[in-house]
């Protein structure tokens, strides 16, 4: 199947009768959404290992307490106005089924259920969210975390999906611009807000001065394994059927990551004279943040071109906090915002009409049309995204205060936010307190020392 022809699936919306239900393409979906919602725990392990020991368990919470926030305003609001009937202009839908109304069990939509398709695009919208949190992390106040994740989910996530995958959206119906499985709506809408929050926030204590090493490297090669095994399910899902086009995303995907993660060792091995763990585990992500709008519009070859740019440019991304100054913790405006942008970009170079049903990019004879397409799509949607979440960074720490206190930076946000703490004892507990029984010659006390 081309991407032609699964795009009415994408763009139709929920209906009752007409195309029959397919129990393949049901039962692939099903698979398909909880690979998806599994990305978001493997995020919060991949995260939890990059930061200090202090910040592990708060790190974990943001993405974790993401999945709540966002279905619950994705049911009430999101998924009406993303993929209702458009409202006007190709900017938003309508709230014709706000609270999931008019859609039951018999709902369908293209070969599948209507309330699965829904499912399937919400653990889109839990990951992206949860994706920015690696750009303040150790700094952020968690109250103010969980007031800007559903509203930005409404204010940005939701309005780009509706441009990009939405019945009448402007980027796809009137642009043109392709993107498969989430370049500008996943990728580019999280690194351009993680940017614009690291602003708002400023940077962390001790940046540029103090050592802010992973304090467990298996934990991030954990995350990135099981980030790795549930993009199948984000980007093979993106076909909505057990069919072949799926299989080339499936297939695009898993050459993506290797190449990613071979360019970003390369490039490592080149410049520092060593490859890393962090390197390979941050690699293969890269290669798979660029193929993500990809794999369904690029051939083999190309999926191994996007994910060897991704690994190798991103490689050199993430050093640009320190030059420029802006403190992007964990590297999301590095690897998937860059990532994203490459990604959408060679679309233009080389979507094939085998994948695309028609469309073709330069390098097969396209011309420069569709990549001027897909520049103008990024350029509107990382402004937009920057922008709205800048404004409403400013707002809520106006409000609430966005971020912790010295204190709390300086303690750990596990303990002085949770009161809890990942490592009780040995070097990973460093800094913790650990109550001791000592013996003395009044008895035994217990006393609190430091790790």
């Amino acid at each position: 199947m081309t991407l032609a022809a699964a795009l009415p699936r994408v763009l139709g919306s929920a209906r009752t009768g007409g195309t029959p239900l397919d129990t393949g393409d049901t039962a692939w979906l099903l698979a398909a959404t909880a690979l998806v919602l599994l990305m978001t725990p493997g995020l919060a392990l991949f995260y939890g290992g990059m930061v200090r020991t202090k910040s592990v368990l708060n790190m974990l919470m943001m993405s974790f307490v993401s999945i709540a926030l966002v279905t619950v305003v994705w049911l009430a609001a999101g998924y009406s106005l993303a993929f209702g009937d458009d409202a006007g202009g190709g900017l938003i839908g309508g709230f014709g089924h706000a609270g999931m109304h008019g859609i039951g069990p018999d709902s369908v939509h293209g070969t599948v259920p209507a309330l699965l398709f829904a499912t399937f695009q919400l653990t889109f919208a839990v990951v992206t969210a949860a994706l920015i949190s690696g750009a303040v992390a150790d700094r952020t106040k968690f109250s103010a975390w969980l007031v800007f994740v559903p509203v930005w989910t409404l204010l940005v996530y939701v309005p780009v999906t509706h441009w990009v995958w939405g019945p009448g959206g402007w980027i796809l119906d009137r642009l043109g611009a392709l993107d498969f499985a989430g370049g500008l709506p996943v990728e580019i809408t999280s690194g351009a807000s993680g940017l614009a929050l690291c602003l708002v926030l400023g940077p962390r204590l001790g940046f540029k001065k103090d050592a802010m090493r992973p304090h467990n490297l298996p934990m991030v090669v954990l995350g990135a394994g099981l980030l790795w095994f549930g993009w199948f399910g984000f980007n093979a899902g993106s076909a909505l059927g057990a069919n072949g086009l799926a299989a080339a995303a499936f297939l695009n995907t898993l050459a993506a990551g290797c190449t990613g993660l071979l360019g970003w060792l390369f490039v490592e091995q080149r410049r520092d004279g060593h490859p890393t763990t962090l390197g390979a585990a941050s690699g293969a992500v890269a290669g798979l943040v660029a193929i993500t709008p990809s794999c369904g519009t690029v051939s083999l070859l190309g999926a191994l071109v996007v994910g060897l740019a991704a690994g190798v440019v991103c490689s050199y991304a993430v050093s640009w906090k320190f030059r420029l100054n802006y403190d992007d913790s964990l590297d999301v405006v590095g690897v998937h915002l860059v990532g994203g942008v490459i990604g959408t970009l060679l679309i233009g170079l080389f979507a094939e009409k085998t994948m695309t049903g028609g469309t073709e990019g330069l390098f097969y004879g396209g011309g420069l049309a569709l990549l001027g397409r897909q520049l103008l799509a990024v350029a509107v949607v990382a402004l937009y995204a920057f922008a709205v979440t800048y404004g409403l960074g400013k707002l809520i720490d106006k409000a609430l205060g966005f971020r912790a206190s010295e204190e709390q930076e300086h303690t750990g946000l596990d303990l002085t936010v949770h009161a809890e703490t990942a490592y009780d004892h040995g070097v990973l507990g460093h800094g913790a307190p650990v109550s001791h029984s000592v013996l003395t010659a009044a008895g035994t006390k217990k006393v609190d020392t430091q790790a």
